[in-house]
């Protein structure tokens, strides 16, 4: 099991519409630097044809009166590149008011609530704008909670959000994902932080039963409106959503499908080209 990591060289102008093409892709993931994108695909992909779908919006690029001259090439990741890659690139970093993530490796100040995080093979550690913001709102809307509190973490990933809500707080935390890589990372890191309240499921939120005073999906928008009315239908009256993972301009539509299923949009933060959303049932 590996993965394409497509690297892209790109012009300023154009960039918001290549991250929303490598988007519809299907990308799993992407890193943003000034110049350039890292985006990276399962490698059950059709590597061929997502070569001949980045050169095809070229013209797609033009006839929008945007830059087309970008370039790209791309490598095969095994596992154990995979596993050597993250291990170069992932350094400490301190979220919100006390949280801070770290490589198993590391050892934290003691002063602020320490995340360890290995990702494996799946994606999540909390360096992406849209995972910072959904850790800095768990924390806050944590201090506003009293007594026995459930989380869902939709997408978990590497199971991070659920770590996070599990030490900030939340007795009952259920992390859920269709990537069975997903499964096997949030399940070791869960046993990494030590957490006994913190159950991972295999499936989508369908499969998830009961209600939640918190729930968070850091997922494509494409995801998000297709599950906004199952979210709905797992929320407590007075529970709040983080819906996360959306790109600038794409927000209208998550807006719309959590309209559509009662939830209203509380809040909006912004991260540079990523928006996340506030929610909760309508009043």
């Amino acid at each position: 099991m590996g993965y394409y990591e497509f690297n892209l060289t790109v012009p300023d102008r154009s960039k918001e519409a290549l991250l929303n093409k490598v988007s519809e892709m299907g990308c799993l993931g992407v890193t943003e630097n000034k110049n350039s994108l890292t985006a990276f695909f399962r490698d059950g992909q059709d590597v061929t044809k997502l070569r001949d779908e980045l050169n095809s919006f070229k013209k797609v690029l033009r006839e929008c009166d945007l830059d087309d001259g970008f370039s790209f090439d791309y490598n095969y990741l095994s596992e154990r590149d995979w596993n050597e890659a993250w291990k170069k690139k992932f350094v400490p970093i301190d979220v919100g008011k006390n949280l801070s993530i770290l490589p198993p490796w590391e050892k934290g100040n003691g002063s602020r609530i320490a995340l360890i995080i290995d990702p494996g093979m799946a994606f999540g550690t909390g360096h992406h704008e849209t995972t910072k913001t959904c850790l800095m709102l768990i924390e806050r809307f944590s201090e506003k909670q009293d007594g026995k509190r459930k989380f869902l973490d939709v997408g978990t990933g590497t199971g991070i959000l659920s770590i996070a809500a599990s030490k900030l707080g939340f007795n009952e935390v259920t992390g859920v994902d269709i990537d069975p890589l997903a499964i096997d990372a949030a399940t070791r890191n869960t046993a990494l932080n030590g957490l006994g309240n913190v159950l991972i499921k295999s499936g989508s939120i369908a499969g998830v039963e009961g209600r939640f005073d918190m729930i968070a999906a850091n997922l494509m928008s494409e995801v998000l409106i297709s599950i906004a009315s199952d979210i709905a239908s797992h929320l407590k009256e007075g529970g709040t959503v983080v819906f996360s993972g959306i790109l600038v301009g794409q927000e209208d539509g998550v807006i719309k499908a959590a309209n559509e299923a009662c939830l209203d949009i509380l809040e909006k933060v912004a991260d540079g080209r990523w928006v996340s959303l506030v929610a909760g049932h309508r009043t």
